[in-house]
């Protein structure tokens, strides 16, 4: 029983369930690339990056409980590290050996690019996004000198965060040898609008237990900042209809995306009444029916 509570406490510290969004969305952006799945070594780098950015993705979210631990102890006493569940050294360990894995992970991928056709070059780009994800980690979540310290900065914070789930796709594009994928940068911009309206309504929501944190919720106002988080919904039609409207995708097969539309309205009356919880889940289950629409799109193809 002490193994799995053990278990259970790292997964949770981790996020690791939540971080799989980061595997899928690898290989979601590998195939609306390639308009069809991965094979032989497109596959294998598929792989190692997906499970580049899973550890990159738990080692930032153990980071984050790490740092605010302080905060953690009033607000979120039962989380693993506050609760004692995990030491605050072992949490050092465990972020290290995530980001560790990453490392290995992401080597092993221009490893086996540079044993391809194409070569180590063609793949450069993937470690390009892997070098400016990093740096989005640092700028947000680091208290360094040099750090921009951008989770205490309100709005760019949640600009940052919304970067960092947006260039998964593009990721998973340039390891398959097409970093400028027309299907995988809408993927980005739909994700990014999409992910930025989520976190400012996550931050309305945890405005009690964000005393002395600078959210954009806390500097405007929950309605201002549902106001902002409405405008960028908006944005998100407008990212998800754009490539229809050039044909990166099928025109016709815009109907496919219409469930995702009808949830993204149902987003304003959920802000009006301020249930933010609602709004945000509704936001995310959009996504992912979008998602899944630009993908069943991208394999079908004309």
């Amino acid at each position: 029983m002490k193994v799995t509570s053990q278990l259970v406490a790292w997964s949770t510290l981790f996020r690791a369930t939540n971080s799989i969004t980061g595997i899928i969305g690898v290989f979601l952006g590998s195939i609306l690339a390639l308009g069809k799945i991965p094979e032989e070594e497109y596959a294998v780098i598929t792989f190692f990056q997906a499970i580049s950015v899973w550890s990159f993705m738990c080692s930032w979210n153990a980071l984050n409980d790490y740092l605010d631990l302080e905060i953690d102890r009033l607000n979120k006493p039962n989380r693993p590290i506050p609760s004692g569940t995990i030491s605050k050294d072992s949490a050092k360990k465990g972020i290290f050996l995530m980001m560790i894995i990453s490392i290995i992970s992401i080597s092993l991928a221009g490893i086996t690019a540079s044993n391809s056709e194409l070569g180590f070059s063609a793949w450069l780009p993937s470690l390009v996004i892997w070098i400016l994800a990093l740096l989005l980690l640092i700028n947000y979540e680091s208290g360094l000198s040099f750090s921009m310290n951008l989770k205490n900065k309100g709005l760019p914070g949640n600009i940052v965060i919304s970067l960092s789930i947006g260039i998964v796709f593009p990721f998973g594009a340039a390891g398959v040898f097409q970093p400028f994928s027309e299907a995988a940068w809408s993927a980005f911009f739909i994700g990014f609008f999409y992910n930025l309206s989520r976190e400012i309504i996550k931050d309305i929501e945890d405005m009690d237990g964000d005393m002395g944190r600078n959210t954009y919720a806390m500097n405007v106002g929950p309605e201002r900042a549902r106001i902002l988080a409405w405008i960028v919904s908006l944005l998100t039609i407008v990212a998800i209809l754009i490539p229809f409207g050039i044909e990166v995708f099928p025109t016709f097969h815009v109907i496919g995306i219409i469930p995702s539309f009808i949830m993204l309205l149902m987003v304003k009356t959920k802000l009006h009444l301020g249930e933010d919880y609602e709004a945000q889940q509704l936001l995310k289950k959009s996504m992912q029916f979008c998602l899944i629409a630009l993908l069943l799109s991208s394999i079908i193809g004309f």
